[in-house]
């Protein structure tokens, strides 16, 4: 039976470590189990149960003063020193976790780590070798709709970490409760890169001479249609549960999960009792047996 890993990453300060507070909460509500890991060697605090903690390995801060490092530099460090204890540290911590088990992991938000740095894909690697079924989650935050040229790069910079990590991938946009009013209406066209809103929106805004690199740009994320953008408002339990759910698709979970006909059974609805049902309870249980996909 597979595991499921969900690898949460995106620019820093886009939503990410909100994204893992409000999942725990909802899994929490829906009675599902789930382990949040962090995975960032400068964080400071969590409003969700960690599991497993990168800090407990090394800190950001005492390689700062170690090594006479900054905080980029400092970052790196950790996390190539993370990636040489992958088979040590990491497998320890992550031994207690089974067949059908769920880890989500927040990682550092500097992007080189999904681009030239190459540490997240040796984590992905790695898990993968363990058994795990991992899925990318890509957070961008809402205000990159408000500006096509920066809608762009964030775009492009999901489908960077797309291709790097060559795992399933759900891109996120965040904080779509704070998005301004007069976007509110357009939401739908935004979250899927279109050449000629964008371009309109560059005519209208950007400077003439980088119009047709960026129209270039656009006209390349829509020709390999491999971006799109699911809502996210943290204030909305339908649009977290939408997220969830568009993660489980990406790694097929619960496609194992059968419900056994012995619970049924004990509903007085076996298939002992089929045949002694009107026409309508048959149709009606017909129904709910199709929605569970046992039909």
């Amino acid at each position: 039976m597979p595991k499921f890993a969900q690898m949460v990453i995106g620019p820093a300060g886009s939503g990410k470590s909100t994204y893992c507070d409000v999942l725990h909460e909802h899994c929490e509500a829906i009675r599902r189990p789930v382990h949040f890991i962090n995975l960032d060697p400068a964080a400071e605090h969590f409003n969700y149960p960690v599991a497993v903690d990168v800090r407990q390995l090394i800190t950001v801060q005492d390689v700062m003063e170690e090594l006479k490092l900054g905080p980029n530099g400092g970052l790196m460090y950790c996390m190539e020193f993370l990636e040489e204890s992958l088979d040590d540290w990491l497998e320890e911590e992550l031994a207690a976790y089974g067949e059908d088990e769920s880890i989500v992991i927040d990682c550092p938000g500097q992007v080189e780590l999904c681009s030239h740095g190459g540490v997240l894909r040796s984590v992905v690697d790695w898990l993968q070798r363990k058994g795990w079924t991992v899925c990318a989650v890509y957070c961008l935050d809402s205000q990159f709709l408000t500006n096509a040229g920066k809608y762009i790069a964030g775009a492009l910079q999901a489908l960077s970490a797309m291709v790097t990590l060559e795992t399933p991938h759900v891109s996120v946009m965040t904080k779509m409760d704070l998005l301004p009013d007069h976007l509110r209406d357009d939401v739908e066209s935004l979250l899927l890169p279109d050449t000629e809103v964008m371009a309109s929106s560059l005519q209208a805004h950007g400077p003439p001479r980088m119009r047709a690199l960026s129209e270039a740009l656009a006209g390349l994320l829509e020709d390999f249609s491999l971006v799109a953008f699911v809502p996210l408002n943290i204030r909305d339990e339908d649009s977290i549960a939408t997220v969830l759910g568009q993660v489980d698709v990406a790694v097929q979970y619960g496609e194992e999960f059968e419900v056994k006909d012995r619970e049924f059974e004990d509903l007085g609805m076996g298939p002992q009792n089929w045949e002694d049902r009107n026409d309508a309870e048959r149709d009606a249980m017909e129904g709910m047996l199709q929605g569970l996909g046992m039909r």
